[in-house]
């Protein structure tokens, strides 16, 4: 298995992995105007992109998924709730990605917008559990997705709590964790700087999960929604094109 992070200077966090034996590859999360840089990867590791992800609709940077999709011949996924108006491969709970010896199950976990998702990852030529999960806007390192983006924070807070709770909690506490963002990003507060960490270590230091790991919704819905930053600039023009893949 291979594994590249794009890092930006705002913050966002793109992934390329794949199984480099059956050449086959997943993007996800993809910037505008970085799908150079994932073709020259596909170019140098000799795989093919076979699928671009997006772990939701971005609301404070246009994608770039639709694009490399199409200069790569990739599906174009993203989960089956998201408002796009375009064609593309709608994801569903617990569907599995193949990558070659590389599998991403789907974990919807709606709470940052109703359509987010993770993907728990695992290399079966090392074991068929799961080594790690791109947590998009769900869960970063220190941080939790801010609720607020479609004007309903305290009841997408609640979602978010469930979320955490249902899907991303019971999992192992050696998971490592890859977000999509990291400090200097506006999608939640608190974010460090180091763009990866373990749920345990999560549980254990980060307020929100400490908070959803003792099952109080309510602290966890009163610390979400207080002291939220500025909303994305241009939120309303970004989410319009990403939803038309303009």
């Amino acid at each position: 298995m291979f594994f590249s992070t794009r890092p930006r200077p705002d913050g966002t966090v793109s992934y390329f992995f794949g199984c480099s034996g059956k050449g086959k590859a997943i993007a996800v999360d993809v910037v505008k105007g970085d799908e150079t840089w994932f073709l020259e990867e596909a170019r140098q590791r000799e795989v093919s992109i076979t699928c671009v992800v997006d772990t939701h609709l971005h609301a404070d940077h246009y994608t770039g998924g639709p694009t490399l999709a199409a200069l790569s011949s990739a599906e174009y996924a993203i989960h089956a709730s998201s408002p796009i108006e375009f064609a593309a491969r709608r994801l569903r709970d617990g569907e599995v990605l193949e990558i070659g010896n590389v599998t991403a199950q789907v974990l919807h976990t709606p709470g940052h917008t109703l359509d987010s998702i993770c993907l728990l990852v695992s290399d079966r030529r090392r074991s068929a559990e799961p080594w790690f999960v791109i947590t998009g806007d769900t869960l970063f390192v220190g941080a939790v997705g801010r609720p607020d983006l479609a004007g309903r924070e305290r009841e997408m807070a609640g979602m978010l709590f469930d979320s955490l709770r249902q899907k991303l909690l019971s999992l192992p506490a050696h998971l490592e964790i890859h977000p999509g963002h990291m400090a200097g990003s506006v999608c939640g507060a608190g974010l460090s700087g180091k763009p990866v960490s373990t749920l345990g270590f999560e549980c254990r230091f980060s307020p929100a999960l400490v908070k959803a790991t003792a099952g109080d919704r309510e602290g966890f819905v009163e610390l979400v929604t207080e002291e939220l930053p500025p909303q994305p600039a241009e939120m309303a023009r970004i989410v319009d094109a990403n939803k038309r893949a303009a």
